[in-house]
């Protein structure tokens, strides 16, 4: 097994109080599309999208998009699915240097922490893109949408991003882009937050502690 001794900077600042309000946390909600599901032998990223939320706001005009060159072929049911071509990422950059340019975008808007629906699945095709390039990826803090859902509707299967979306009628955007999935999730997170509020979740620590509460 190969050792990486080099750590990827994701440049978040984490070194937050615990105590710090909801409306005082700077997030990035992230989603990532790509050519399947086995990210960690053949498949590889295709698209990454963010958007930044601040004071439980969506800041769509900070919103970040790239396609990334998978240096191989996209299979056709992923392009039926994501509409994303292989003419579209052939000119694209690499994967190192998308990850890069999210996280220094991440660094410019005093990013505390990341967001998403379903966020293990995009941080595990992080850690295995920058594993490529010989580097560590130490996670850094990350609320799932899903953690919210666990913790206000417990008795719920988990579902598509687009059918929470609809229940809590908050806006919805392309579907199985990166930008607009996290377009999607953003709005659906910062609806989430404002519910947990209603019941006494009002902090940083708190919001964390919810990630314990939904069984794997």
């Amino acid at each position: 097994m190969a050792i990486w001794s080099k750590k990827f900077d994701d440049q978040i600042n984490t070194d937050i109080p615990l105590s710090t309000p909801l409306d005082e946390l700077n997030l990035l909600v992230i989603d990532t599309e790509t050519t399947g599901f086995a990210v960690g032998k053949d498949d590889r990223l295709i698209e990454v999208g963010a958007v930044p939320v601040k004071g439980l706001k969506v800041l769509e005009k900070e919103s970040f998009q790239s396609y990334v060159n998978p240096v191989r072929e996209i299979p056709p049911a992923i392009t039926d699915l994501t509409s994303i071509r292989q003419s579209d990422v052939e000119d694209a950059p690499d994967a190192m240097e998308v990850i890069e340019a999210l996280f220094e975008k991440g660094k410019q808007l005093e990013t505390h922490a990341l967001a998403g629906h379903y966020i293990s699945f995009d941080l595990l095709v992080f850690k295995h893109e920058l594993r490529r390039n010989s580097l560590r990826y130490q996670e850094p803090p990350a609320i799932d949408t899903l953690d919210l859902l666990s913790y206000l509707v417990p008795t719920w299967e988990m579902k598509d991003l687009a059918y929470y979306a609809s229940v809590f009628e908050t806006r919805m955007y392309d579907r199985h882009t990166a930008l607009g999935d996290a377009m999607t999730a953003a709005y659906l997170f910062c609806e989430l937050c404002e519910r947990v509020k209603e019941r006494g979740i009002t902090t940083w620590g708190e919001l964390l502690a919810l990630r314990s509460s939904r069984t794997p």
